[in-house]
C-alpha cells in the first residue's frame, strides 16, 4: 500500500505547492507510482500540471460529496508514473456541504482507500489553514511533509503546525507523524537563510531533510507554464534539487515500520 504524504504548512508562501507538485513529479521520474492530490480550493496543484481548473467536471469535491467514484475524477498518467487528482474554487464550499455528515474528518480517506495500493505514494497538498479539508488530509496521510521558508518567522509557523499535527494524531489518527521539515526558497547570499537552518536545526527534535531548496528563476517560472520543473527546465539547480529530496523520502520510507498502516 502507497505511503500517504500530506505536504501542509499553516504559514502560505512556503513553497507548499512547489514541493507538492515538484516532489511528486520526481518520484514520478524514479519510476514510482505516484498520486497527487489537490485539497486546496485555489486549485494551484492542478494548474501547476498544466491542467486547466476550470473546464473540469469531476474532482475531489465532487469525490467527497460522493457525487463521482475516483475512476471518474483521477486524471490518469498525466505524466509517465504520475494521476492527478484535481481540485478548484468549488472546494472551498466542501465545509459547509458536508456539515451535520457523519464522521467528515474521514471522507477522503474513505473515497480513496480502495485505490491505494495502486500507489507507492500519495502526496496531498493541504490548504494554507487548519480547516477541514486540512483535517482530511491529515487523516488519510501517515506522515506530513512541512516545508519552511528560510525567513525569520519559520520556527513560528512551524511550532502552531506541530500542535495541529499532534492534535489529529491524538484525536483522529494516532499514527500520523512528522515526515520531515525541508528548507525552501533558501538563499545562499544572505546570512539569514544560513541562520534560519541552523535555529530550526538546534530547536527541533524533528526529521530535517538534508535537501535545501534553493531559490531558483525556473523554478518560479514554471507553474506559468503548468508544468514541473524537472519538465521545464530538467537541468536547473531547482530540478535537482527536488530529485534529491525525492531520493531522501525514497531511502526514509524503506526504513519506515509499515505494520501499523
Amino acid at each position: 500500500m502507497g505511503r500517504v504524504i500530506a505536504v501542509a504548512n499553516q504559514k502560505g508562501g512556503v513553497g507548499k505547492t512547489t514541493t507538492a507538485i515538484n516532489l511528486s513529479a520526481s518520484l514520478a521520474e524514479e519510476g514510482k507510482r505516484v498520486l497527487t492530490i489537490d485539497m486546496d480550493p485555489q486549485g494551484n496543484t492542478t494548474s501547476g500540471f498544466g491542467i486547466e481548473k476550470g473546464e473540469l467536471e469531476s474532482t475531489v469535491y465532487e469525490l467527497m460529496l460522493g457525487e463521482c467514484t475516483p475512476k471518474d475524477c483521477i486524471i490518469r498518467d498525466h505524466l509517465p508514473n504520475l494521476d492527478i487528482l484535481p481540485a478548484n474554487v468549488e472546494l472551498s464550499g466542501a465545509e459547509i456541504e458536508l456539515i451535520g455528515i457523519s464522521k467528515k474528518e474521514y471522507i477522503l480517506k474513505k473515497k480513496i482507500e480502495s485505490i491505494l495500493e495502486k500507489y507507492d505514494f500519495v502526496i496531498i497538498d493541504c490548504p494554507p489553514s487548519l480547516s477541514l479539508l486540512t483535517v482530511n488530509a491529515m487523516t488519510t496521510a501517515n506522515t506530513v511533509l512541512v516545508p519552511i521558508q528560510c525567513e525569520y518567522y519559520a520556527l513560528e509557523g512551524l511550532s502552531q503546525l506541530i500542535h495541529t499535527v499532534n492534535l489529529v494524531k491524538n484525536r483522529l489518527n494516532p499514527y500520523l507523524e512528522i515526515e520531515g521539515v525541508v528548507f525552501t526558497m533558501y538563499d545562499s547570499r544572505t546570512n539569514l537563510s544560513l541562520q534560519v537552518v541552523e535555529n530550526v536545526k538546534n530547536n527541533l527534535r524533528q526529521n530535517v531533510y538534508k535537501t535545501i531548496i534553493p531559490r531558483n528563476v525556473r523554478l518560479a517560472e514554471a507553474p506559468s507554464h503548468g508544468l514541473p520543473i524537472t519538465e521545464y527546465e530538467p537541468r536547473s539547480t531547482g530540478a535537482e534539487s527536488y530529485r534529491m529530496l525525492a531520493r531522501e523520502v525514497m531511502e526514509h520510507d524503506d526504513r519506515l515500520d509499515r505494520s501499523m498502516w
